[in-house]
């Protein structure tokens, strides 16, 4: 479900990310913005059913993570809702200063908010200091070193910051090109180029610097041959990206974005299964689907009602990305957003 967020709001994060450097004019803005105005908000209640069934299913771990994570966690919050803010405020008075203040707004949310969430999930891969007892506190960061007295925010979790804030730029420009035309969509086929560029270094680097610091990670993958097809989907869906920009297809471009996205992120949970929150401090005191699950009979009455839910949001999702299809111009964006 995580990954389904990142997926779907990470193109809305990335498009705030972009706008400001494909858009030249406030029509364009307002096209950029309308690419995922009917969407932002619905794509956001997969963060939201996502902290829900983190709740019913892993109790231990949604307390941990969450009073751990705190501030960081407060920081996102205030993001998430600046990002609303800007997208719906901006239209509600006619003024340039105010467009513009809002417009960057949104994009400054946009990129604080892929750079906490890369930041979050390096916490998670290099381990947190647990304690018998399932708590923990981080600073937001002490000497920029990802072992002993660790922040949230070190060398590590940094560099896995901006691969995040890299990819959801590249996703989120492959959608502007996809959603939009003229010369917006041609600046946002340039911008994702460049991106992906950049994404194939900081790819290469963020899995050797990962499984160096962390060899054990490499061990299910040794263990279980199958599991090398997530990082497979990863490299084809990266591959897919330069090959179908090239050859104009920015539907397929986006789908392998997502492919990729996907393929990074199912990758990360395989190699740290059965860990969801591995402990720094001592292995034993790390949180796993077994020690930090709910009991048997709020998993079974939870699995009834996520199922049901599920296909609720997935069929709202599918019928409004279906509604809003094709590509927005700048005749229909004069008068919304």
């Amino acid at each position: 479900m995580l990954a389904g967020y990142v997926v779907l709001d990470g193109f809305d994060i990335g498009a705030g990310i972009i706008h400001l450097f494909v858009a030249r004019s406030d029509a364009e803005r307002r096209m950029v913005i309308r690419s995922i105005g009917p969407v932002w908000d619905g794509n956001e209640v997969w963060l939201l059913a996502g902290g829900g069934t983190l709740y019913f299913a892993f109790p231990t771990l949604y307390a941990s993570s969450f009073s751990g994570f705190y501030l960081p966690l407060m920081m996102v919050l205030w993001l998430l809702i600046l990002r609303g803010t800007s997208v719906e405020f901006r239209s509600h008075v006619v003024s340039e200063i105010w467009a513009a203040f809002w417009d960057g707004i949104f994009a400054l949310s946009g990129v604080l908010l892929a750079i906490f969430y890369g930041a979050a999930l390096g916490n998670v891969v290099r381990g947190v200091p647990l304690d018998a007892s399932s708590h923990f506190f981080e600073p937001l960061w002490t000497n920029f070193l990802p072992r002993g007295n660790t922040g949230v925010l070190d060398w590590y979790t940094v560099l896995i910051a901006i691969a995040a804030f890299g990819a959801l730029a590249l996703h989120g420009a492959v959608w502007v090109a996809l959603k939009t035309s003229g010369a917006v969509s041609e600046r946002a086929r340039r911008l994702a180029g460049g991106a992906w560029c950049a994404m194939l270094v900081l790819t290469i680097a963020i899995t050797a610097t990962t499984f160096r610091m962390r060899p054990v990670l490499f061990a299910n993958f040794s263990n279980y041959i199958w599991g090398f097809i997530f990082p497979v989907l990863a490299v084809a869906g990266l591959a897919g990206i330069i090959w179908f920009l090239r050859r104009r297809n920015e539907r397929a471009a986006f789908l392998s974005s997502c492919v990729y996205l996907l393929g990074m992120l199912t990758s990360v949970a395989f190699s740290l299964y059965p860990r969801v929150l591995p402990a720094s401090t001592n292995p034993a005191f790390s949180l796993t689907v077994d020690n930090a699950k709910a009991g048997a009979h709020g998993l079974r009455v939870g699995a009834v009602w996520w199922i049901i839910g599920m296909l609720l949001a997935s069929a709202y999702s599918i019928y409004t990305y279906r509604s809003f299809g094709g590509k927005v111009d700048l005749s229909e964006s004069e008068h919304t957003y």
